[in-house]
């Protein structure tokens, strides 16, 4: 009678939304640790500028922040900021729907995009610690739909493959996932794609052939991929509004449309079928959480030696971002769906995103603890910059000129 009590005080905590990867009652464990978490929502959100406290200029850059979501480029906007591994500012700017008018909140889901890709990494650096997946396995002996130039799949490692060294040309069969074609048949249709250079050897980015982990982390887990993510990750982080899935966003009571300019678009299911490289979404505190662990402040849901093994690079890139962004990053990496690059002499560790209609970006410095997540429902990049403005601010820059934008359209 007991469990049945709290598993029904669960439900009434979580509601439908948080509790959809749990399709059987949850176990004493689980309910344990979903009670300890769910039923301490975190208050005094520092939303408001009497709250603000670190060194970082949040007022400064809260006011270059609203410029910025009053541009025609732009709909809406959230930013959470992270200053010595404490959350220090969230804050919303603009509308969900260019239409509409409705304002961004704190509790608007946006996309993550290919920052999904920094969950499936770790997952999988959780499920190796644990014996339940060998990183050095060749990608064929798992059983999954990819299929690579001359049988290469049966030498490239999970580990490369997480890691994208496939060797495939970027974004290999992107645009044939776009036009709506099933993204197991053209995992298995990649063996006749073209190569940028040889299996293992190089860094080539990819949504198709990564989302190999999918079917992977589903295997050594015994579970739906999302079932695994939720109960590894999101339930004990709390995240109650991270989630997978088109209908995730959607059937959220606050979610942000997408946009191009002025012009609201039409949500397209396409990166959804490949969750592991981009199936994520969720408000904006709950992108800050998902940042925070990764940063090392919740070693009971993941220890150091997870973050360590995702984390650590484990292949050279180019620079990452474009123009300006681009000339200033160097000894850029790639781990385990994670980026790593040189930014004025701090290493800073995170990954960016993009479909169509929106943006994520989540940077931090591991040193100092300083981190920053953006999302927002627009094809504009140059909000790609904030982290970097805000990095400079901490580091009390007084030439930095990242946020400093260009006539209106």
């Amino acid at each position: 009678m007991r469990r049945t009590l709290s598993a029904l005080i669960v439900v009434s905590v979580l509601g439908l939304t948080g509790l959809y990867a749990m399709r059987s009652a949850p176990d004493d464990n689980q309910v344990a640790a979903i009670l300890g978490k769910f039923t301490k929502p975190q208050t005094n959100l520092p939303d408001q500028p009497d709250e603000w406290r670190g060194r970082i200029d949040y007022p400064q850059l809260d006011q270059q922040f609203a410029a910025m979501a009053q541009r025609s480029e732009m709909a809406g906007l959230a930013i959470a900021i992270v200053e010595d591994g404490e959350l220090r500012f969230v804050r919303t700017y603009g509308v969900i729907d260019r239409d509409t008018n409705v304002p961004v909140t704190l509790r608007t889901v946006f996309r993550w995009a290919s920052v999904s890709k920094t969950v499936a990494g770790t997952l999988a650096a959780t499920l190796a610690n644990e014996g339940l997946v060998d990183l050095d396995r060749p990608v064929a002996r798992y059983h999954t739909t990819l299929r690579l130039p001359d049988g290469a799949e049966s030498r490239v490692s999970f580990q490369q493959l997480l890691s994208q060294q496939t060797g495939l040309t970027k974004n290999a069969y992107d645009e044939r996932l776009e036009d709506g074609q099933d993204p197991a048949v053209l995992r298995a249709s990649l063996a006749n794609a073209p190569l940028q250079c040889q299996p293992g050897s190089c860094h080539t980015y990819q949504n198709v052939a990564f989302d190999a982990a999918t079917e992977i982390l589903e295997q050594a887990a015994q579970r739906p991929y999302p079932e695994a993510v939720s109960e590894r990750f999101f339930l004990p982080l709390g995240m109650n509004s991270a989630n997978f899935g088109m209908l995730g966003l959607t059937n959220a009571k606050d979610w942000a449309r997408p946009h191009n300019g002025r012009m609201v678009r039409t949500v397209k299911e396409t990166y959804w079928r490949v969750p592991a490289a981009a199936g994520v979404e969720s408000n904006i505190v709950d992108f800050a959480r998902w940042m925070q662990a990764t940063m090392g402040d919740r070693p009971d849901v993941l220890a150091e030696s997870t973050l360590r093994m995702a984390q650590s690079p484990r292949v050279n890139t180019a620079p990452i971002y474009g123009g300006e962004l681009r000339q200033a990053n160097s000894e850029a990496h790639y781990g385990l769906g994670w980026r790593s690059f040189k930014y004025d002499g701090h290493i800073l560790l995170g990954h960016s995103g993009a479909v169509d209609g929106y943006r994520a970006t989540m940077i931090f410095d591991p040193a100092t603890r300083v981190g920053v997540v953006a999302m927002w429902n627009s094809n504009w990049g140059t909000p790609f910059r904030i982290p970097f403005a805000v990095f400079d601010s901490y580091h009390q820059r007084t030439d930095s000129r990242w946020l400093e934008l260009g006539p209106r359209n």
